[in-house]
């Protein structure tokens, strides 16, 4: 008789933005009338860049060619892309990777979620809280958080480093000594940063433990402050401690079209073991790679039409947090983030709890955000919204808003 995965059944509830979506669904059958406007899942709304769509035709085109028809993607993605990245990413900014440490992928998320099978169960993680739930539904799922307790929301495995208004939504060091540290800045859900000096401090501490920080850089393109890092690899030390974790969603629109990559240095090592080696047997075992037209999709980012262009796209959405950020905060509330992310996180009114909010939301001003406590438990109280609607939607959804 077949068994099934019992860490699966652990698991409390469905996904979040899958609770999301069938509340959402409910609302709208039993209120067809209503227009909803959506500011809750992280979901671009601008179409893709013309670079990026000449790049898509003109591969597309290759594709229905003998002579330039490609069939499976080399293991770690093609150079054309990976040389891209490693030059415009870390290269021009002084930092030490190079193509090869680079592992293309469909996105970030799948990254996140698997890159911790290249790690022994009775691993301790440390995560922020609040936090972008797969990285601990992704652990709990392999068995490594133990057990759940219903009172406070937490696993009995796992180390919290609360965010709160206290500490600026950013992570203290753990008293407890964690073997991987999944940090994210921009932060998502919170939009909160860290300094170079700040992230320098977390770099020294992995090193001195003998820690793993998976560092997810997935908003680094909404950066527009001086001394907020756009790559973990700014720090010094950080080739010996830290795997990052790079998306196209954000930065290019790619949410529908998937391009992500991880970078891994060789340099980080248990005895003589790299983690770079373990991630490629991995990656060429489980993956058969992005398809070429998609890469091709992602060096075209990289060009000097892409880079003008999505530079535009990403200051459209940035418009939308500032009209979000500005108009809460007109309307009384407590806002943070929306300045190097899309992300704005506000604090819920009048003591109600982040879900009581939702449907508070939902019901009177027919929009849609993100509980707090979807989050972690330090999120309760609070909740978020993004910049990722249009920009007429954004104005309509605070305007509703402010009349609550």
């Amino acid at each position: 008789m077949f068994k099934v995965n019992e860490d699966y059944l652990k698991l409390p509830g469905s996904y979040l933005f899958s609770t999301i979506g069938k509340k959402v669904a409910a609302f709208t059958a039993a209120n067809p009338d209503k227009s909803i406007i959506r500011l809750g899942i992280g979901d671009v709304t601008q179409p893709l860049a013309p670079a990026i769509i000449d790049a898509l035709h003109s591969a597309v085109d290759e594709m229905a060619q003998a002579e330039t028809f490609h069939g499976y993607a080399p293991d770690l993605g093609y150079e054309f892309l990976r040389n891209a990245m490693a030059k415009h990413d870390y290269q021009d900014r002084g930092c030490d990777v190079r193509a090869d440490e680079i592992f293309i992928s469909d996105g970030a998320k799948g990254d996140s979620g698997n890159i911790q099978e290249i790690f022994a169960r009775d691993n301790k993680i440390a995560v922020c809280d609040p936090v972008y739930p797969v990285y601990v539904d992704t652990n709990v799922m392999a068995g490594r958080t133990g057990i759940y307790d219903k009172e406070t929301e937490t696993w009995s495995d796992v180390i919290y480093m609360p965010c709160t208004k206290e500490t600026n939504f950013a992570p203290e060091l753990p008293k407890e000594t964690p073997d991987i540290i999944y940090l994210c800045f921009p932060n998502n859900p919170t939009g909160s940063t860290v300094t170079k000096g700040q992230l320098q401090e977390w770099v020294d501490y992995a090193n001195k433990v003998g820690a793993v920080i998976i560092y997810d850089a997935a908003y680094e393109a909404y950066i527009s402050e001086e001394d907020v890092p756009h790559t973990i690899y700014e720090c010094e030390g950080a080739r010996t401690c830290a795997i990052e974790l790079r998306s196209f969603s954000k930065n290019a629109g790619f949410t529908g079209v998937r391009l992500g990559a991880t970078v891994i240095p060789k340099d980080i090592k248990q005895g003589d073991v790299t983690l770079h080696s373990l991630w490629a047997r991995r990656h060429g075992t489980k993956y058969n790679g992005a398809p070429y037209i998609v890469q091709k999709a992602g060096e075209a980012v990289y060009s000097e039409a892409g880079r003008a262009q999505l530079k535009k796209q990403v200051a459209y959405y940035m418009k939308n947090a500032k009209v979000i950020y500005e108009g809460l905060k007109e309307a009384g509330y407590s806002v943070s983030g929306g300045i190097n992310a899309p992300y704005i996180w506000l604090e819920t009114p009048k003591g109600m709890t982040s879900w009581e909010f939702f449907d508070y939301l939902l019901d009177h001003a027919n929009v849609v955000g993100t509980p707090g406590s979807g989050f972690g438990p330090s999120g309760e109280g609070y909740f978020r919204l993004t910049a990722f609607g249009s920009y007429e939607n954004t104005v309509a959804a605070i305007e509703r808003i402010k009349k609550l």
